[in-house]
């Protein structure tokens, strides 16, 4: 069951247009909230969009897949249903990155459990979220998680001789991402 779960849990990046109520959003953070938090500091906090001029505001500040140069992302009818905007409390903690990477599995694979996938982003004009979405200060803007329906299909294959990691799209637009074998990654 949970490895089913981690191998649905994808980055995707075109999604199905589907609505997410708020209550969804809500149930994913709770699920971050119950995980783990180094030292219990738990200095994350969160903002959901799950509306749609809200959503349009977020969407332009973020860039999308990275290796895929030729593409810009994603085009009306394949863009998230929503947002969860991860965020450091400074006045709590000052270095967020251990709780992030808990917080975002924990969402990410409740999604995947209601069959809904997600893409953690990290490229993002922070300067310009933070002015249109007044974020105080005091808060580190550390990731966004697109949600939605997936709306691609994605497959999982060992890399290749050529030790190439970087993810591609086929002719049948089929996202490819290269994962190192298990005997790579085992020393000793």
């Amino acid at each position: 069951m949970i490895r089913e779960l981690i191998t649905r849990n994808r980055s995707y990046r075109r999604f199905k247009e589907f609505k997410i109520e708020p209550d969804v959003l809500k149930d994913l953070v709770d699920l971050a909230r119950i995980s783990s938090s180094a030292a219990n500091l738990q200095p994350l906090k969160y903002i959901l969009s799950c509306d749609p001029k809200r959503n349009a505001m977020i969407f332009p500040l973020l860039t999308w897949a990275a290796y895929l140069r030729d593409w810009p992302g994603p085009r009306e009818g394949e863009k998230p249903s929503a947002y969860i905007i991860v965020l450091g409390d400074t006045r709590i903690g000052g270095s967020f990155e251990l709780d992030c990477g808990i917080a975002c599995q924990s969402i990410l694979l409740g999604a995947a459990e209601k069959g809904l996938g997600g893409c953690i982003i990290g490229s993002i004009q922070r300067k310009k979220l933070r002015e249109v979405l007044q974020i105080p200060d005091y808060f580190e803007i550390v990731v966004i998680i697109a949600l939605g329906r997936p709306g691609e299909e994605i497959s999982l294959e060992e890399i290749s001789g050529n030790g190439d990691i970087r993810y591609w799209r086929d002719d049948k637009n089929i996202h490819h991402v290269p994962k190192r074998s298990l005997d790579e990654i085992l020393i000793g």
